[in-house]
C-alpha cells in the first residue's frame, strides 16, 4: 500500500512539474514572438531554461531518479538545503550530465550553448542578440517539443498551440542586406559563442537539433483553392532544393570563415607581427594537435586544410603573448 502511494505521488509531480514546463516553454515563444518586447532573447533563454529544468525533473521523477542533491550517511541520505531551507534541486547542466538524460548529443549541445549565453548575459545588460541566435532558439523550440512528445506522449506537444509568426511586410533584398550580423553581437558574446562552436565537429555544427537554419522563398499556390503556405519544407536532395540553391534563394546559411595557413601568415603580419613565417605556423599547429578530430579548429577540403576564426583568434593570442619574439626591435 505503501508503495502504491509513492508512485501515485511521482506520477502526480511529474505530471505537475511538466505542467510548469509546458507553460514555460509557451511564455518563451509568445514573449519572443512578440513586436512589442525587445528584451526578447534574454527572456527566452531563461524561460526555456526552466521549461528544459522541469521536463528533465518530470521525467526522472517519473522513472524515480533521485535529482536532488544529497550525501550518503550511513543508510540514509542528506539532502542538501538552500538559506531558506529548502531542498537543492539539479540544475539543467546537471541534468544533462547525468547518466540517465534522455537527450542526445546535438540537442544537448544546444542547450549547453544557450546555458553558456545565460551564464554570460545574467550580470550585465546586452542587446543585438534576437537574429544573431535564432537558429539556436528554433532548434531549442523544436527539440523540446519533440522530447516532451517523447518523453510524456503526442498529446502533450506544444505545436499545436503555436504557429508560424506572421509579419506585416515582405523582405526585400535591401532589407536583406541590413538584417543583424552574427560580428554584430556583443564582444563577450561572440568570444563565447565562437569558444563553443570551435570544440564541435563539423556534423555537431551542422546538425539541425544544434541550431535549425531555415530558407524563406516566395511561392503560390499553383491552382485556386489550394492551400498556399508561406514556409515550405523540401528535401535537401530533391530537385526544387537544387534549383532553390542555384538561383532563387534569397537568405541562406553561409559556411563559417575559411582561412588558408598563407591567410593566416598574412594577416598576423599585417597586425604587425612581421617575424610569423609560415615555419611558425606549422610549428604552432603541430604543437597544439590543432588538426585532431573535436578541436574544431578546422576542416580538409578535398586536399587543403582550411582553418576557422577560432583557430585565428588562437594564432593571435599567441602571437599577441610573444610580442617581442614576432615583432622584433622597434
Amino acid at each position: 500500500m505503501a508503495k502504491a502511494r509513492r508512485v501515485r505521488r511521482a506520477f502526480s509531480v511529474s505530471g505537475e512539474l511538466l505542467t510548469k514546463s509546458r507553460e514555460a516553454a509557451l511564455a518563451a515563444v509568445q514573449i519572443f514572438n512578440s513586436p512589442l518586447i525587445t528584451f526578447k532573447s534574454e527572456i527566452f533563454i531563461v524561460l526555456m531554461n526552466i521549461a528544459w529544468t522541469y521536463l528533465l525533473h518530470a521525467h526522472y521523477r517519473k522513472i524515480r531518479v533521485e535529482y536532488r542533491y544529497f550525501t550518503k550517511k550511513a543508510k540514509r541520505r542528506a539532502f542538501e538545503k538552500t538559506k531558506a531551507g529548502a531542498r537543492k534541486h539539479w540544475e539543467l547542466e546537471r541534468c544533462l550530465n547525468d547518466q540517465n538524460s534522455p537527450i542526445d548529443k546535438d540537442a544537448s549541445n544546444n542547450l549547453r550553448f544557450l546555458i553558456g549565453v545565460r551564464h554570460e548575459i545574467e550580470h550585465q545588460m546586452t542587446s543585438r542578440l534576437d537574429a544573431s541566435l535564432s537558429a539556436k532558439f528554433q532548434a531549442c523550440c523544436l527539440n523540446y517539443n519533440t522530447y516532451v512528445r517523447k518523453l510524456f506522449g503526442d498529446e502533450q506537444g506544444i505545436d499545436k498551440h503555436l504557429a508560424f509568426s506572421l509579419q506585416f511586410s515582405s523582405i526585400s533584398r535591401e532589407q536583406v542586406a541590413t538584417l543583424p550580423q552574427p560580428d554584430a553581437m556583443p564582444s563577450h558574446i561572440k568570444a563565447f559563442v565562437e569558444d563553443f562552436e570551435g570544440q564541435l565537429s563539423e556534423g555537431e555544427f551542422n546538425s539541425p537539433r544544434y541550431a535549425y537554419r531555415v530558407l524563406f522563398i516566395a511561392k503560390t499556390a499553383n491552382r485556386k483553392g489550394q492551400a498556399d503556405e508561406v514556409i515550405e519544407f523540401v528535401k535537401a536532395d530533391s530537385t526544387l532544393a537544387a534549383d532553390v540553391n542555384k538561383s532563387y534563394a534569397v537568405i541562406r546559411e553561409t559556411e563559417r570563415p575559411k582561412q588558408l595557413p598563407s591567410g593566416i601568415v598574412k594577416m598576423m603580419k599585417a597586425d604587425g607581427y612581421r617575424l610569423f613565417t609560415m615555419h611558425n605556423h606549422t610549428t604552432l599547429w603541430r604543437d597544439a594537435d590543432a588538426k585532431a578530430a573535436g578541436k574544431g579548429f578546422g576542416v580538409q577540403v578535398e586536399k587543403s586544410w582550411y582553418w576557422y576564426d577560432t583557430w585565428l583568434s588562437f594564432v593571435r593570442k599567441h602571437c599577441e603573448d610573444n610580442v617581442a619574439r614576432y615583432k622584433g626591435k622597434e
